[in-house]
């Protein structure tokens, strides 16, 4: 699939969808489940990102190409430097070789590692040398990403005497860091995250364990989307919980304001249109900065003006995402602005343009945070297969809800 059209002829929107578990927790317990045999996994991601993960975990190669899965990047360079007498090169796409990891590096090399660069100082490719790792305290910048953190506090539990991460700088990402602390607990690893520390206590051994992944929050932020740019809608979603690990649930708390009534019963989250809350928006979204694309579009699409701060984690993401918006609203018809943290978006007065080809830069978000505007205008979207990445069967549940797609 190359070039999609998108359009919707009613404006109303009905659809129940089973939306795929979450690729954070999926990728996550597989590390875990790597580490511990003993964890049964159901209702795994069936994202690329989280397909690449399980590849790389299960891989005998000594050459693993993850394209472009930035969480399996970070996470299988800390697995990689634990698997004693085993040699092993982890590269990626050309975006993923662009994205730093130098962090990361750093402080599993304070712990004993040993990586090298093969290319560029701070970047992938690498190459990792793994062996049995002695030290148990590390220092580590905490404001650039929270999955140099987590990729730390997973391979926590094989180290003789855990970890002890000393985090410098403001926590960005916090609800991601305490959803890997719960699932550490919930395996029966032991934790504690107080201040700017984090400890996580050696574990050799787990009881058998069943873990079921809760859907993706992040994917049912479009159906969020959707419903509030429709004339009416009602959709169901599951497989969601009341007590989720995921940062994202907050779209519920967001979406109050931008006219989406929503609740979770019996495992099923419930969205339907309402009249829009107060306005304009402004919202610090560092503990959830992967839903900053759709909240941005929708805000456009219903004409409320929007301030995003929070977000210097998007320049480094699978594409640099403030300036990706900022290009694609604009040829909408936006007045726009951005900084290296944050997003300005003037109210809407004039109409949408129409069928406008919004290009994706490699980048699933960017396909699936500007699709829904179709509910207000034709658009077409560039290299719509990108969005295997996270959500496979996202443009067959849209056409469920009503979505008319064509080339």
């Amino acid at each position: 699939m190359k070039d999609l059209m998108l359009r919707h002829q009613s404006g109303t929107v009905r659809g129940k969808i089973q939306v795929t578990g979450s690729k954070s927790e999926s990728n996550r317990m597989l590390l875990l489940q790597a580490l511990f045999p003993q964890i049964s996994l159901a209702n795994l991601s069936n994202s690329d990102d989280t397909v690449a993960m399980k590849s790389g975990l299960e891989s005998d190669n000594d050459l693993v190409d993850i394209g472009h899965a930035g969480t399996s990047m970070r996470f299988l360079t800390a697995y990689y430097s634990i698997l004693e007498n085993q040699e092993k090169t982890l590269t990626g796409s050309p975006r993923m070789q662009e994205r730093p990891i130098g962090i990361l590096v750093d402080a599993l090399r304070q712990l004993g590692a040993e990586i090298s660069y093969l290319k560029n100082e701070g970047y992938p490719p690498l190459l990792i040398k793994g062996k049995r790792l002695t030290a148990s305290e590390v220092y580590l910048s905490a404001n650039i990403s929270s999955q140099y953190i987590t990729a730390l506090m997973l391979v926590a539990p094989n180290l003789a005497d855990g970890l002890h991460i000393r985090l410098e700088g403001k926590i960005t990402s916090v609800p991601y860091i305490e959803m890997t602390l719960s699932l550490l607990h919930q395996i029966g690893v032991e934790t504690t995250f107080s201040g700017q520390h984090i400890q996580v206590f050696p574990k050799k051994d787990i009881a058998q364990v069943t873990h079921a992944v809760e859907s993706d929050w992040s994917s049912a932020s479009y159906y969020f989307s959707m419903v509030a740019l429709a004339k009416d809608a009602e959709i169901t979603l599951s497989t969601y919980k009341e007590n989720s690990l995921q940062g994202d649930k907050f779209l519920m708390e967001i979406y109050e304001q931008l006219g989406v009534k929503s609740m979770i019963k019996n495992n099923i989250l419930f969205l339907q249109k309402q009249a829009l809350g107060s306005m304009p928006i402004q919202l610090d979204l560092s503990n959830a900065p992967d839903i900053a694309q759709t909240i941005a579009v929708t805000c456009y699409g219903l004409g409320v003006a929007c301030d995003l701060t929070g977000l210097h984690t998007l320049k480094i993401k699978e594409t640099d995402r403030l300036v990706a918006l900022q290009n694609e609203l604009i040829k909408l018809g936006a007045t726009i602005e951005i900084t290296d943290k944050s997003l300005h978006l003037q109210k809407r007065t004039n109409p949408i343009h129409p069928n406008v080809l919004i290009e994706t830069y490699h980048d699933h978000r960017m396909a699936m945070a500007f699709a829904p505007l179709a509910l207000l205008v034709p658009i077409r979207i560039q290299d719509a297969d990108v969005v295997t990445k996270s959500y496979p069967g996202f443009w067959e549940d849209l056409e469920q809800s009503g979505f008319l797609l064509g080339s």
